[in-house]
C-alpha cells in the first residue's frame, strides 16, 4: 500500500543526512507518536532550528516524492512537442487545465488546491519550508521536460493562506521546442 508518510520519512531522512548526517537526519523525522499534521509541522520545525534558510530550501527540494511524476512529465512533453514557443506551450487547453501560464515572458505554474497529500489534514503552515518540495518536484520534471536547468520559485501556497499555490518556472537556458 501507498504509504506517503513512510516515503516522506524517508525522503527528508535521506536529504538531511546529505546535507549533514545520519544522526541529524534520524532526529528532524523522530515523532513516531505524532499524527501526520503535527508531525509535518514538528519535522519543519526541527529542520528550521537545524539549518539556514539556503540548506532548508536545498534540502526541501530534494524531499519531493515524485508523485505522477511520469504522468506529469508525459503531459510536458506532449505540449513540447506540438509548441513553438513558450508563450504556445502555456496556452493550449492542456497547460492550462494542468495549472500552467504564461504572463509577460514568464512561466508559471498554480494549483487552486494543495497537491500534497501530506497537507491533507494540515490546517495552516507558519512558514513556506514543507512547501519548497513542491519547487524541487517542479525543477526535476521541468528540466527533464525541458532539457536545461530550471530555477522554480514559490510565489504563493494554499497553505499559508494565499488563494493558490504559485511557482515561476525560470529556464536557464532558451527551450528548444520541437516545431
Amino acid at each position: 500500500m501507498f504509504d506517503i508518510r513512510k516515503i516522506q520519512e524517508q525522503v527528508i531522512f535521506n536529504a538531511v543526512a546529505a546535507a549533514s548526517n545520519a544522526e541529524t537526519a534520524k532526529k528532524i523525522v523522530s515523532g513516531e507518536d505524532e499524527d501526520n499534521p503535527t508531525w509535518v509541522k514538528n519535522t519543519m520545525k526541527r529542520l528550521e532550528e537545524n539549518f539556514d534558510a539556503s540548506s532548508l530550501k536545498l534540502i526541501r527540494m530534494n524531499c519531493q516524492c515524485g508523485y505522477e511524476m511520469d504522468k506529469t512529465l508525459a503531459l510536458l512533453n506532449d505540449l513540447i512537442k506540438c509548441s513553438s514557443s513558450m508563450e504556445e506551450f502555456a496556452s493550449h487547453d492542456k497547460a492550462k487545465s494542468a495549472g500552467l501560464s504564461y504572463n509577460n515572458g514568464e512561466l508559471y505554474l498554480q494549483f487552486p488546491f494543495c497537491p500534497c497529500p501530506m497537507l491533507a489534514e494540515v490546517d495552516k503552515l507558519e512558514t513556506d519550508t514543507w512547501c519548497q518540495c513542491t519547487t524541487g518536484y517542479s525543477k526535476v520534471v521541468f528540466e527533464k521536460a525541458f532539457n536545461c536547468e530550471v530555477d522554480v520559485v514559490l510565489l504563493k501556497s494554499v497553505k499559508m493562506g494565499d488563494d493558490i499555490c504559485l511557482m515561476k518556472i525560470i529556464p536557464i537556458q532558451e527551450v528548444q521546442f520541437k516545431l
